[in-house]
């Protein structure tokens, strides 16, 4: 249940269909033209990467863009997003009143994109190939994972790519993540499966498979069509996917993920620098962001985030 100074918690029935299905949603945050309003003023700001905390990362092969990471950290409109009481009330219904942020990540799609292969995150230690984890939660703790508020920058319909679910996965992980993806170049756009196109920027998520011959069942699938503006909430422990962009429209598809945690969660335990998908960075100047109740720990490292900036990093 929500706190008695929440507006927007969780309904029982709405908790109940979370923990049952693994996410929850869409949810009305901006109205259509309000969001396109914020991304046209948006767009410059995040082609400017002079304030981004990455945005002298080293990239490796092209793989990824890290000045597209935690720009809630220095664009004024990410750092108000990330705190809305329409978002944050309802993560608090299900992990509790003390809260973080520790990520957040732009996803486009654009026409002709594949769509995303089918894969969970729990402590997102594969995708660097280290085997660290970079989110620790308590030992007794009876989740795992990270909440993920999926908000639709653009619309996002079939096809254009939608979001895909398989309700009730996020309670069984198929995946090892100590076992480690090769980057290739050459599969992007190209891998067909079960019919799709689908792919993981450049990697097989099927490699860290802990079945070889296991693979998702589609039939149960939920394609998630959302309007401008709309958000969702869902496990990142959930099986998710997306579709292709069909390219029947040339605009793209853009999603804004920011990422959610108790205090009590440990954040990048074992790492001082972010290494994605063939980039990295030092995480000098990262910072979680305190979005709701108090941190009791010193465990993690946050910034002091307001509207008028940011100060690093504050304990």
């Amino acid at each position: 249940m929500g706190q008695p100074d929440q507006r927007f918690p969780l309904s029982p029935a709405e908790l109940q269909r979370f923990h049952r299905d693994g996410y929850i949603g869409p949810f009305d945050l901006y109205e259509p033209t309000e969001m396109e309003t914020q991304l046209r003023a948006l767009r410059p700001k995040l082609l400017s990467t002079k304030n981004a905390i990455y945005g002298s990362q080293k990239a490796v092969s092209g793989v990824t863009n890290l000045s597209s990471y935690d720009r809630h950290i220095d664009i004024d409109f990410l750092a108000q997003h990330i705190t809305r009481p329409q978002i944050v009330d309802r993560v608090a219904s299900v992990i509790g009143p003390d809260v973080l942020c520790w990520r957040s990540e732009f996803f486009p799609k654009y026409p002709g994109d594949e769509g995303t292969d089918w894969h969970q995150a729990d402590n997102f230690s594969n995708v660097a190939g280290s085997k660290h984890p970079q989110i620790v939660w308590p030992q007794d703790a009876e989740f795992g994972g990270t909440i993920t508020v999926w908000t639709a920058f653009t619309s996002a319909t079939i096809e254009t790519g939608a979001l895909q679910f398989i309700p009730g996965s996020h309670k069984t992980m198929n995946y090892d993540e100590t076992k480690v993806m090769t980057y290739n170049a050459d599969t992007i756009n190209v891998v067909t499966k079960a019919g799709v196109r689908r792919g993981f920027f450049g990697y097989d998520y099927r490699q860290l498979q802990k079945d070889p011959d296991w693979s998702p069942d589609e039939s149960r699938a939920v394609s998630l069509v959302m309007r401008q503006g709309q958000f969702v909430l869902f496990w990142s422990t959930l099986m998710h996917a997306s579709h292709p962009h069909l390219g029947l429209t040339d605009e793209m598809r853009l999603g804004y993920a920011a990422r959610y945690l108790p205090t009590s969660v440990h954040v990048y335990p074992f790492s001082d620098s972010l290494d994605e998908f063939g980039g990295s960075a030092s995480l000098e100047r990262f910072g979680n962001v305190l979005v709701a109740g108090q941190n009791e720990f010193d465990h993690n490292r946050f910034i002091d985030r307001t509207v008028s900036g940011f100060r690093f990093p504050v304990r």
